[in-house]
Protein backbone atom coordinates (compact mmCIF):
# COMPACT_ATOMS: atom_id res chain seq x y z
CA UNK A 1 0.00 0.00 0.00
CA UNK A 2 1.29 3.31 -0.82
CA UNK A 3 1.79 6.74 1.46
CA UNK A 4 -1.28 8.13 -0.70
CA UNK A 5 -3.70 4.80 -0.08
CA UNK A 6 -3.13 4.77 3.45
CA UNK A 7 -3.77 9.02 3.59
CA UNK A 8 -6.83 7.74 1.39
CA UNK A 9 -7.93 4.83 3.99
CA UNK A 10 -7.35 6.81 7.21
CA UNK A 11 -9.79 9.99 5.51
CA UNK A 12 -12.78 7.80 5.01
CA UNK A 13 -12.03 5.88 8.89
CA UNK A 14 -12.37 9.74 9.77
CA UNK A 15 -15.13 10.53 7.82
CA UNK A 16 -17.20 7.84 9.13
CA UNK A 17 -16.38 8.62 12.79
CA UNK A 18 -17.32 12.50 12.41
CA UNK A 19 -20.75 11.25 10.98
CA UNK A 20 -21.40 10.12 14.49
CA UNK A 21 -23.25 13.08 16.11
CA UNK A 22 -21.86 13.25 19.57
CA UNK A 23 -22.12 15.67 22.84
CA UNK A 24 -18.62 16.37 22.19
CA UNK A 25 -18.81 17.78 18.65
CA UNK A 26 -21.85 20.08 19.94
CA UNK A 27 -19.46 21.16 22.97
CA UNK A 28 -16.72 22.05 20.14
CA UNK A 29 -18.96 23.66 18.17
CA UNK A 30 -19.99 26.28 21.05
CA UNK A 31 -16.50 26.40 22.32
CA UNK A 32 -15.02 27.06 18.52
CA UNK A 33 -17.46 30.00 18.33
CA UNK A 34 -17.11 31.64 21.43
CA UNK A 35 -12.75 32.02 21.54
CA UNK A 36 -13.47 32.71 17.70
CA UNK A 37 -14.41 36.65 19.26
CA UNK A 38 -11.00 36.30 21.10
CA UNK A 39 -8.62 38.98 19.68
CA UNK A 40 -5.27 39.45 21.95
CA UNK A 41 -1.84 37.94 21.17
CA UNK A 42 0.10 38.06 18.39
CA UNK A 43 1.17 36.25 15.26
CA UNK A 44 4.94 35.40 15.84
CA UNK A 45 7.27 37.05 13.30
CA UNK A 46 10.81 36.27 14.04
CA UNK A 47 10.83 33.94 11.34
CA UNK A 48 9.29 35.56 8.64
CA UNK A 49 7.38 33.01 7.17
CA UNK A 50 5.22 32.36 9.88
CA UNK A 51 4.31 36.25 9.98
CA UNK A 52 1.94 35.38 6.83
CA UNK A 53 -0.63 33.35 9.05
CA UNK A 54 -3.88 35.16 9.04
CA UNK A 55 -5.04 35.83 12.81
CA UNK A 56 -8.10 34.34 12.20
CA UNK A 57 -7.92 30.87 11.66
CA UNK A 58 -8.85 28.29 14.29
CA UNK A 59 -9.09 24.83 14.39
CA UNK A 60 -9.87 22.74 16.87
CA UNK A 61 -9.67 18.51 17.23
CA UNK A 62 -10.30 15.97 19.59
CA UNK A 63 -9.20 11.87 18.68
CA UNK A 64 -10.03 9.00 21.05
CA UNK A 65 -8.49 6.00 21.91
CA UNK A 66 -11.39 4.02 20.32
CA UNK A 67 -10.91 5.76 16.93
CA UNK A 68 -13.47 8.57 17.33
CA UNK A 69 -13.09 12.10 15.62
CA UNK A 70 -14.54 15.21 16.45
CA UNK A 71 -13.24 18.52 15.03
CA UNK A 72 -14.67 22.39 14.20
CA UNK A 73 -13.05 25.34 12.39
CA UNK A 74 -10.09 25.14 10.66
CA UNK A 75 -8.52 21.56 11.21
CA UNK A 76 -7.15 20.65 7.51
CA UNK A 77 -5.42 24.10 7.48
CA UNK A 78 -1.75 23.32 7.34
CA UNK A 79 1.04 24.59 9.44
CA UNK A 80 4.43 24.20 10.56
CA UNK A 81 4.72 22.17 13.81
CA UNK A 82 7.92 23.76 15.43
CA UNK A 83 8.10 22.99 18.83
CA UNK A 84 5.79 20.36 18.73
CA UNK A 85 7.96 18.63 17.21
CA UNK A 86 10.16 18.41 20.45
CA UNK A 87 8.43 15.38 22.09
CA UNK A 88 8.29 13.24 18.92
CA UNK A 89 12.33 13.63 18.34
CA UNK A 90 13.05 12.91 22.30
CA UNK A 91 11.03 9.50 21.96
CA UNK A 92 12.78 8.80 18.68
CA UNK A 93 16.32 9.51 20.91
CA UNK A 94 14.78 7.35 23.36
CA UNK A 95 13.71 4.35 21.36
CA UNK A 96 17.36 4.29 19.35
CA UNK A 97 19.21 4.87 22.23
CA UNK A 98 17.42 3.56 25.03
CA UNK A 99 16.43 6.06 28.52
CA UNK A 100 19.88 5.68 30.14
CA UNK A 101 22.28 7.08 27.35
CA UNK A 102 19.85 9.44 26.48
CA UNK A 103 19.82 10.89 30.19
CA UNK A 104 23.53 11.50 30.11
CA UNK A 105 22.73 13.12 27.17
CA UNK A 106 20.24 15.59 28.03
CA UNK A 107 18.26 16.14 31.49
CA UNK A 108 14.90 16.59 32.08
CA UNK A 109 14.54 19.30 34.78
CA UNK A 110 12.66 22.55 34.26
CA UNK A 111 14.55 25.75 33.42
CA UNK A 112 12.58 29.16 34.48
CA UNK A 113 14.57 30.23 31.58
CA UNK A 114 13.39 31.12 27.84
CA UNK A 115 12.95 28.44 26.11
CA UNK A 116 15.67 29.92 23.06
CA UNK A 117 18.03 30.71 25.87
CA UNK A 118 21.81 30.30 24.80
CA UNK A 119 23.19 28.34 28.09
CA UNK A 120 23.08 24.47 28.81
CA UNK A 121 23.81 22.67 32.49
CA UNK A 122 27.40 23.11 33.10
CA UNK A 123 27.45 20.94 35.89
CA UNK A 124 26.31 17.69 33.95
CA UNK A 125 27.32 18.48 30.29
CA UNK A 126 23.79 18.49 29.08
CA UNK A 127 20.99 21.03 27.93
CA UNK A 128 18.28 21.08 30.51
CA UNK A 129 15.42 19.17 29.13
CA UNK A 130 14.07 18.39 25.56
CA UNK A 131 11.61 21.05 25.31
CA UNK A 132 13.93 23.79 25.39
CA UNK A 133 15.60 24.15 21.83
CA UNK A 134 19.29 23.25 23.36
CA UNK A 135 18.10 19.91 24.47
CA UNK A 136 15.73 19.51 21.02
CA UNK A 137 19.06 20.03 19.05
CA UNK A 138 20.45 17.79 21.27
CA UNK A 139 17.85 15.05 20.90
CA UNK A 140 18.13 15.50 16.77
CA UNK A 141 21.61 15.09 17.11
CA UNK A 142 20.84 11.52 18.43
CA UNK A 143 18.46 10.58 15.46
CA UNK A 144 20.35 7.41 13.67
CA UNK A 145 21.62 7.64 10.15
CA UNK A 146 24.27 7.10 7.73
CA UNK A 147 23.56 10.91 6.37
CA UNK A 148 21.27 13.40 6.31
CA UNK A 149 19.35 11.89 3.70
CA UNK A 150 18.30 8.33 5.67
CA UNK A 151 18.79 10.77 9.11
CA UNK A 152 15.58 12.93 7.38
CA UNK A 153 14.12 9.67 5.73
CA UNK A 154 13.52 8.00 9.90
CA UNK A 155 12.35 11.75 11.01
CA UNK A 156 9.58 12.01 8.15
CA UNK A 157 8.95 7.53 8.70
CA UNK A 158 8.53 8.44 12.84
CA UNK A 159 5.83 11.49 12.07
CA UNK A 160 4.10 9.28 9.30
CA UNK A 161 3.35 6.24 12.11
CA UNK A 162 2.03 9.38 14.79
CA UNK A 163 -0.38 11.49 11.83
CA UNK A 164 -1.09 7.92 10.27
CA UNK A 165 -0.30 9.64 6.83
CA UNK A 166 2.84 10.79 5.01
CA UNK A 167 4.39 13.97 6.28
CA UNK A 168 5.85 16.92 4.10
CA UNK A 169 8.41 20.03 4.91
CA UNK A 170 7.27 23.70 3.90
CA UNK A 171 10.40 24.25 2.57
CA UNK A 172 10.19 28.52 2.56
CA UNK A 173 9.87 28.06 6.18
CA UNK A 174 12.96 25.74 6.40
CA UNK A 175 14.99 27.72 4.20
CA UNK A 176 13.54 31.38 6.53
CA UNK A 177 14.23 28.79 9.98
CA UNK A 178 17.78 28.20 8.62
CA UNK A 179 18.83 31.20 7.32
CA UNK A 180 18.09 33.29 10.68
CA UNK A 181 18.28 31.24 13.13
CA UNK A 182 21.64 32.22 14.47
CA UNK A 183 20.53 31.75 17.57
CA UNK A 184 19.99 28.03 17.49
CA UNK A 185 23.81 28.24 15.96
CA UNK A 186 24.96 29.81 18.83
CA UNK A 187 23.20 27.39 21.01
CA UNK A 188 24.98 24.76 19.08
CA UNK A 189 28.00 26.09 19.14
CA UNK A 190 28.37 26.41 22.70
CA UNK A 191 26.87 23.09 23.23
CA UNK A 192 29.65 21.50 20.61
CA UNK A 193 32.36 23.66 22.78
CA UNK A 194 31.14 21.52 26.02
CA UNK A 195 31.00 18.29 23.83
CA UNK A 196 27.39 18.00 24.16
CA UNK A 197 27.37 17.94 20.10
CA UNK A 198 28.28 15.06 17.40
CA UNK A 199 31.40 17.00 14.81
CA UNK A 200 28.24 16.38 12.39
CA UNK A 201 26.65 19.88 14.33
CA UNK A 202 25.84 21.45 11.15
CA UNK A 203 23.96 18.52 9.40
CA UNK A 204 22.42 18.38 13.21
CA UNK A 205 21.06 21.59 12.52
CA UNK A 206 19.66 21.07 9.74
CA UNK A 207 18.12 18.82 10.46
CA UNK A 208 16.35 20.58 13.74
CA UNK A 209 14.86 23.14 10.99
CA UNK A 210 13.62 20.47 8.66
CA UNK A 211 12.06 18.92 11.92
CA UNK A 212 10.16 22.28 12.91
CA UNK A 213 9.31 23.00 9.29
CA UNK A 214 7.20 19.50 8.91
CA UNK A 215 3.69 20.83 8.05
CA UNK A 216 0.30 19.21 10.04
CA UNK A 217 -3.07 20.37 10.94
CA UNK A 218 -4.76 20.58 14.10
CA UNK A 219 -6.12 17.18 13.48
CA UNK A 220 -3.10 15.88 12.79
CA UNK A 221 -1.93 16.85 16.14
CA UNK A 222 -4.87 15.26 18.12
CA UNK A 223 -3.77 12.08 16.39
CA UNK A 224 -0.29 12.33 17.74
CA UNK A 225 -1.81 13.31 21.23
CA UNK A 226 -4.19 10.51 20.77
CA UNK A 227 -1.09 7.93 20.07
CA UNK A 228 0.59 9.31 23.13
CA UNK A 229 -2.08 8.40 25.24
CA UNK A 230 -2.72 5.38 23.66
CA UNK A 231 0.70 3.52 24.77
CA UNK A 232 2.20 4.31 21.35
CA UNK A 233 0.14 2.62 19.47
CA UNK A 234 -1.96 5.45 16.67
CA UNK A 235 -5.75 4.65 17.29
CA UNK A 236 -7.25 4.71 14.78
CA UNK A 237 -4.19 3.45 11.92
CA UNK A 238 -3.24 0.57 15.30
CA UNK A 239 0.56 1.70 13.98
CA UNK A 240 3.18 1.59 16.42
CA UNK A 241 4.48 4.86 16.87
CA UNK A 242 6.64 4.83 19.84
CA UNK A 243 7.84 1.85 22.36
CA UNK A 244 5.28 1.85 25.27
CA UNK A 245 7.87 1.82 27.52
CA UNK A 246 8.99 5.49 26.80
CA UNK A 247 5.34 6.57 26.35
CA UNK A 248 5.64 8.27 30.03
CA UNK A 249 9.12 9.92 29.87
CA UNK A 250 7.93 11.93 26.75
CA UNK A 251 4.89 12.82 28.59
CA UNK A 252 6.39 13.33 32.27
CA UNK A 253 8.70 16.64 30.07
CA UNK A 254 5.70 17.25 28.51
CA UNK A 255 3.65 17.90 31.36
CA UNK A 256 6.58 19.92 33.22
CA UNK A 257 8.40 21.82 30.23
CA UNK A 258 5.90 21.96 27.69
CA UNK A 259 4.44 24.92 27.26
CA UNK A 260 7.46 27.42 27.43
CA UNK A 261 7.30 30.18 30.41
CA UNK A 262 4.02 28.87 31.19
CA UNK A 263 4.62 25.53 31.87
CA UNK A 264 3.79 25.70 36.00
CA UNK A 265 0.96 27.67 35.18
CA UNK A 266 -0.64 25.08 32.42
CA UNK A 267 0.07 21.94 34.90
CA UNK A 268 -2.04 24.05 37.72
CA UNK A 269 -4.88 24.87 35.68
CA UNK A 270 -4.87 22.33 32.65
CA UNK A 271 -2.88 19.94 34.16
CA UNK A 272 -2.24 17.49 31.20
CA UNK A 273 0.99 16.76 29.15
CA UNK A 274 1.05 19.32 26.46
CA UNK A 275 3.47 20.94 23.83
CA UNK A 276 2.79 24.44 21.90
CA UNK A 277 4.31 25.53 18.95
CA UNK A 278 5.06 29.56 17.61
CA UNK A 279 3.10 28.61 14.57
CA UNK A 280 0.14 28.58 16.83
CA UNK A 281 -0.57 24.92 17.74
CA UNK A 282 -0.70 22.99 20.93
CA UNK A 283 -1.51 19.70 21.46
CA UNK A 284 -2.47 18.02 24.84
CA UNK A 285 -2.55 14.58 25.95
CA UNK A 286 -5.57 12.87 27.89
CA UNK A 287 -3.79 9.32 28.90
CA UNK A 288 -6.23 6.55 28.57
CA UNK A 289 -8.74 9.17 26.76
CA UNK A 290 -7.48 10.74 23.53
CA UNK A 291 -5.64 13.79 22.15
CA UNK A 292 -6.71 17.31 21.44
CA UNK A 293 -5.15 19.57 18.91
CA UNK A 294 -5.44 23.14 18.36
CA UNK A 295 -4.35 25.86 15.90
CA UNK A 296 -4.56 29.42 16.02
CA UNK A 297 -1.54 31.55 15.28
CA UNK A 298 -1.78 34.25 17.81
CA UNK A 299 0.27 33.84 20.73
CA UNK A 300 0.74 34.89 24.60
CA UNK A 301 3.60 36.71 26.15
CA UNK A 302 4.88 33.18 26.67
CA UNK A 303 4.43 31.99 22.87
CA UNK A 304 1.77 29.74 23.64
CA UNK A 305 -2.07 29.94 21.49
CA UNK A 306 -4.28 32.30 22.83
CA UNK A 307 -6.90 30.07 21.43
CA UNK A 308 -5.36 27.31 21.98
CA UNK A 309 -4.77 28.16 26.30
CA UNK A 310 -8.39 28.81 26.57
CA UNK A 311 -9.99 25.90 24.23
CA UNK A 312 -7.74 23.36 26.46
CA UNK A 313 -8.71 25.05 29.47
CA UNK A 314 -12.39 24.79 28.73
CA UNK A 315 -12.45 21.44 27.75
CA UNK A 316 -10.37 20.04 31.05
CA UNK A 317 -13.09 21.93 33.28
CA UNK A 318 -16.00 20.78 31.08
CA UNK A 319 -14.91 16.89 31.45
CA UNK A 320 -12.72 16.59 34.64
CA UNK A 321 -9.69 16.21 32.50
CA UNK A 322 -6.95 17.25 35.39
CA UNK A 323 -4.65 14.41 35.95
CA UNK A 324 -4.60 15.33 39.23
CA UNK A 325 -7.83 16.17 39.98
CA UNK A 326 -8.65 13.36 42.41
CA UNK A 327 -11.70 12.36 40.89
CA UNK A 328 -13.03 9.03 39.87
CA UNK A 329 -14.06 10.00 36.50
CA UNK A 330 -11.64 8.71 33.43
CA UNK A 331 -13.68 8.28 30.52
CA UNK A 332 -15.88 11.87 30.20
CA UNK A 333 -13.94 12.54 27.00
CA UNK A 334 -14.49 9.56 25.35
CA UNK A 335 -17.78 8.68 26.03
CA UNK A 336 -18.83 12.48 24.91
CA UNK A 337 -17.30 11.73 21.65
CA UNK A 338 -19.63 8.79 21.03
CA UNK A 339 -22.83 8.52 19.49
CA UNK A 340 -25.43 10.22 21.42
Amino acid sequence: MTANDGAVQLDRLIARFQAVASPLRQQLDELHGELARLTGGAVADYIPELARARPEWFGLSVVTLDGQVCEVGDTQQAFTIQSISKPLVYGMALDHLGLDEVLRRVGVEPTGDPFNAVMVDERSCRPHNPMVNAGAIAASDLIPGAGPTERLHALLETFRRYTGRAVTIDGAVFTSERETGHRNRAIAHLMRNFGMLSPRLEESLDLYFQQCAILVTSRDLATIAATLANGGVNPVTGEQAIATAHVRHVLSVMYSCGMYDSAGEWAFEVGLPAKSGVAGGIMAVVPGQGGIGVFSPPLDRSGNSVRGVAACRALTRRYDLHLLSGTSRSTGLRDAARRG
